[in-house]
């Protein structure tokens, strides 16, 4: 054996020795570490990287939600088509960072229609025009400004846009009959969120947006997220969402009381935790921080 074939092979068995058995498999079988979910009624989750993707397969065809990257979705294509010979009839984007729609690229030619809250195609165009990246988007063709539905089979889809929350143009999925809802990043659990206010983010609404969504639920609902800080806890209940609806409560209510003692912001978003909030934790707590400084201190 050459060396460098030596060294290359040592390197990896080194490093795939410390994964778990089942996990180490599935990476050398499918070159990708995905993990496919169901949940009721036909509607399952899928997760790799990127914002947590839902789906529903059915007679009339297959409806995804989300699309993480253009290297990931392609996995979730190949599994769903795998399970069954339908169609994909429609890619419904819950909004629009990359993590949710740069895989729409992959949907090209296989999917029949893609769908968003028109504040979302907006927001889209905008960053892909920045970054010049107009070529490789798949933009909706299908727009909503507060309520649409869509019937495949025996499911009925609501879409509902309740008011600015993590950007201006967030929607939130029903699967009614299955009783599952996407809140995309409207729900951040247990994990500290990105506030988009360059999109129109508005942490104040944002709180209100979960009140409708907890309104138009039940206690059977089962919510999907759209991040998680742990594996495993992409979905969840509307207690779930109470907590974080508190947890956005809590850190507009430090702001507001910081700066109303002079504090700067500078010096605000160095703090490490925010008080009455233990269960929010990991990286990134400044993106809030600054987010609710900036949004208590525009208003005075």
């Amino acid at each position: 054996m050459l060396r460098r074939q030596f060294i290359h092979q040592s390197s990896f068995l080194a490093a795939v020795g410390l994964m778990p058995y089942k996990k180490l498999m599935k990476r050398i079988a499918t070159g990708a570490d995905f993990n496919v979910r169901m949940l009721r009624e036909n509607v399952g989750i899928f997760t790799e990287r990127g914002g947590t993707i839902g789906f529903l397969v059915n007679n009339d065809g297959i409806v995804v939600i989300d699309a993480q990257f253009p290297d990931t979705a392609p996995h979730l294509i190949a599994e769903l088509q795998k399970r069954d010979s339908h169609p994909f009839t429609y890619l419904l984007n819950t909004h629009h960072h990359g993590d949710h729609t740069s895989g729409n690229i992959a949907f090209k030619g296989i999917v029949q229609h893609v769908a968003a809250h028109e504040n979302s195609l907006k927001n889209q165009k905008a960053v892909a025009e920045k970054n010049n990246s107009v070529d490789k988007q798949l933009y909706p063709e299908i727009t909503f400004s507060n309520e649409w539905n869509l019937n495949p089979g025996k499911e009925r889809i609501q879409a509902n846009y309740y008011g600015r929350g993590h950007t201006d143009g967030d929607a939130v999925y029903h699967f009614q009959h299955a009783n599952i809802v996407h809140v995309g990043d409207l729900m951040f659990n247990k994990r500290h969120p990105f506030v988009d206010r360059s999109a129109g983010a508005n942490m104040a609404s944002w709180i209100k947006d979960i009140d409708h969504i907890i309104k138009n639920s039940d206690k059977n609902t089962i919510f999907i997220f759209g991040h998680s800080l742990n594996p495993g806890e992409e979905t969840g209940t509307s207690e779930d969402l109470r907590k974080f609806q508190d947890y956005l409560g809590k850190v507009l209510a430090f702001a507001e009381s910081e700066s109303k003692k002079g504090v700067s912001k500078e010096d605000f978003i160095k703090n490490t935790t925010i008080p009455g909030v233990t269960e929010w934790s990991g990286d990134g707590i400044q993106r809030p921080l600054t987010a609710a400084y900036e949004e208590v201190t525009e208003k005075t």
